[in-house]
């Protein structure tokens, strides 16, 4: 019985711990998808959850970095929300197609809808072309609660090991596969979208059913042990 009872307390610690480990990492605003490639024009979701248990986001407000400017951005309406969009001028014009561009979106704002507790909400924004020459771009937002709470995600993630308690929505410029690479990851597409065969579902079958078996051996060894125990 007292198996049972420390196995029971282990499963339900460890399930626990994967749903607050899932809990904080959906609770950041990211940028989605995280990755582009430079050059291209691309649509860009602000996912925001609302992380508060008893106060709505009723604020976003997004930088675009100063030091690379886009020169095309333009904003999807989102029902129930005004959207603010805000230019700088630039210190170096940004030579463009027909000219040069003198200015670049600086900020956009969305405010006057809400995310209530336990909810989210996803702003889009189709923007390029994206720069070139930089391997990603960080995006400083603030999210504004009606408790008056402001969170700001303005926190450099990092390339990699513990992320900051705040980290700013980022994209990651990554330059699209080529030549053989490009064949290989074609490849390798191609086969894992191919129906699977007979001999698959054979095999598939014969491995749950021993993957049952097994199961239910584990469960007869631990009920033997458990009356040997009481015993």
């Amino acid at each position: 019985m007292r198996m049972s009872q420390r196995v029971a307390a282990v499963s339900a610690l460890a399930g626990l711990a994967v749903t607050l480990a899932a809990g904080a990492a959906s609770a950041h605003v990211t940028a989605n998808p995280s990755t582009a490639e430079p050059g291209s024009y691309s649509k860009v979701s602000f996912r925001v959850p609302n992380e508060e248990k008893s106060a709505d986001t009723t604020k976003l407000e997004v930088d675009l970095p100063a030091d690379h400017p886009i020169a095309s951005v333009s904003v999807r309406p989102v029902p129930g929300w005004k959207i603010k969009v805000e230019k700088a001028k630039l210190a170096t014009p940004l030579k463009v197609e027909g000219g040069e561009l003198t200015e670049a979106v600086s900020k956009i704002t969305w405010s006057g809808g809400k995310i209530t507790p336990g909810e989210f909400q996803e702003f889009d924004v189709s923007m390029g072309p994206l720069p070139t020459g930089v391997d990603r771009l960080m995006f400083k937002a603030a999210q504004t609660y009606s408790n008056g709470d402001v969170v700001n995600w303005n926190q450099d993630p990092g390339n990699g090991g513990q992320e900051p308690e705040h980290p700013a929505p980022t994209i990651h410029l990554v330059a699209a596969a080529s030549g053989a690479n490009a064949k290989d990851a074609s490849t390798r597409v191609t086969a894992a979208d191919s129906p699977a065969s007979p001999d698959d579902g054979t095999a598939r079958l014969l491995g749950g059913l021993g993957l049952g078996f097994g199961v239910v051996g584990l469960a007869v060894g631990v009920y033997g042990l458990t009356r040997r125990r009481a015993s």
